[in-house]
């Protein structure tokens, strides 16, 4: 049996993994599903919900849970991809908010869904702070908030700390405020995977391991061991898409890292406060994440982690020693507390992301073909989303879901090598530059943000 505990905290707290049997030749089907992560298990669950009797098989090359869904930083947010202001302005400011407000939503509905089918995924809903860290974050964070008002969000929605308010929730070193949501939970993403897994099967849905999918045609999926053949195909691939060869520049897998203390001390945790479980991040350029697991720890994450060309994808590119090194820095930064914590998890994993860096959903009914993906690391939440929007769509309804404006959203290609090499690295050290500038001199740049804007971000 693979030591499937090696690839994150998340897999490794869930105990010993028996990988379920592979397809045992071929089968006929509804639906097929490619890919057990969140966004496949989630579309069977609705479907199920809905329509016991469909037969639905999904196809995951390792286990469930071993891509993003059972390595990311455990953020159940109500982040979308693109930006309110790019909705916008290709579909108008109504479905943008209308977007917004069902993102909301859903990190209720994932709640919800996980009291009914009884799966203790760690879920507390606790909100997020974005932290001001330094005195060049403080306009960027602010016009953030300035920019979610004037949508018409209230300070219900997204509101203003100032320093005694957010020393109240935690205690962080030069820390001077923080815009604070409560829409985001924190969730321990394996458990949610793992227990998504065996209620699906509980309801019906066939689920193979250890079955590379080789090919995706229109109502055909074929793999080493057999083919299913199906009304509806959905590809819920991600970050490993590109495995796919006709769909190499479809998504491109950007690798985040992540690291995870030992349990803190009673102590440790007195003086970093942190009782309300809210997820974590701060106003830099080059994104970092964290979150007080259950269990006591400190995990955190980071982008950093170059892209590797012909959006390779191997074991080895989930461990950066420099951007490992990074995070404990953090750690002692952010909580010194926690400075000579041990850390005893380091891990990483690829997520996907389109050209335009817009998330889609989208059902093709001529040739039977779905997809879901391009969460670009916002996925926890947007997966459920994703998987009430694949069921509506199926099964032909026409509802407030489908008229969303990310519903059959179009992405153009990647550019092809070398560009897009050249490009995502040197976007991803421009924006790492720009927080070094930052925090050298004491004066906000505008680099970061004109590198996101030329890259699509």
């Amino acid at each position: 049996m693979d030591d499937y505990g090696r690839y994150s905290l998340w897999l490794d707290s869930v105990g010993d993994i028996e990988p379920r049997p592979p397809l045992p030749g071929d089968v006929t089907a509804d639906v097929a599903i490619v890919g057990a992560g969140y966004t496949g298990l989630w579309t069977a669950y609705y479907l199920l919900k809905e329509q016991p009797s469909l037969r639905v098989v999904i196809l995951e090359k390792e286990v469930a849970g071993f891509g993003a869904s059972g390595r990311n930083g455990g953020w159940c947010s109500a982040l979308f991809a693109a930006p309110l202001s790019k909705i916008a302005k290709r579909y108008g400011r109504e479905r943008a908010i209308a977007l917004q407000r069902e993102m909301f939503h859903t990190v209720d509905e994932v709640g919800r869904a996980l009291d009914e089918e009884g799966i203790d995924a760690h879920f507390n809903k606790g909100g997020t702070l974005t932290l001001v860290t330094s005195p060049t974050q403080l306009d960027r964070v602010k016009a953030e908030l300035d920019e979610e008002h004037s949508w018409g969000f209230s300070d219900e929605d997204f509101r203003w700390l100032d320093g005694a308010e957010l020393s109240d929730r935690i205690r962080i070193p030069g820390a001077i405020a923080a815009r604070f949501t409560p829409h985001c939970a924190r969730i321990h993403p394996a458990l949610l995977v793992r227990g998504l897994a065996d209620t699906v099967e509980r309801l019906g849905a066939k689920i193979y391991e250890r079955s590379a999918v080789t090919e995706i045609g229109d109502r055909v999926v074929r793999t080493g061991h057999g083919s299913v053949r199906a009304d509806v195909i959905v590809r819920a691939t991600e970050g490993y898409t590109a495995k796919l060869p006709s769909l190499k520049r479809e998504l491109l897998p950007l690798y985040s890292l992540m690291v995870a203390t030992e349990p803190l001390s009673t102590q440790a945790w007195a003086d970093i406060g942190w009782d309300g479980y809210e997820t974590l991040h701060d106003g830099r350029h080059l994104l970092i994440y964290a979150q007080r697991t259950a269990d006591g720890r400190i995990a955190i994450g980071g982008r950093g982690a170059p892209y590797h060309f012909g959006s390779r994808i191997e074991d080895s590119f989930d461990h950066d020693p420099g951007v490992f090194a990074a995070l404990r820095g953090q750690i002692a930064e952010l909580f010194p507390a926690a400075a000579d914590a041990k850390v005893t998890h380091e891990w990483g994993g690829c997520l996907g992301v389109p050209r335009d860096w817009f998330s889609s959903v989208g059902f093709d009914k001529l040739s039977g073909r779905a997809w879901a993906g391009g969460y670009v690391g916002d996925g926890v939440s947007t997966t459920n989303l994703a998987g009430r929007t694949l069921r509506d769509l199926i099964l032909g309804r026409e509802t407030d879901l489908t008229r969303l404006p990310w519903v059959n959203h179009e992405w153009r290609s990647w550019e092809p090598e070398p560009l897009r090499w050249i490009g995502v690295n040197a976007g991803l050290k421009a924006m790492a530059h720009a927080d070094n500038v930052e925090l050298r001199t004491g004066k906000p740049t505008r680099r970061g943000e004109l590198v996101k804007r030329l890259i699509g971000m």
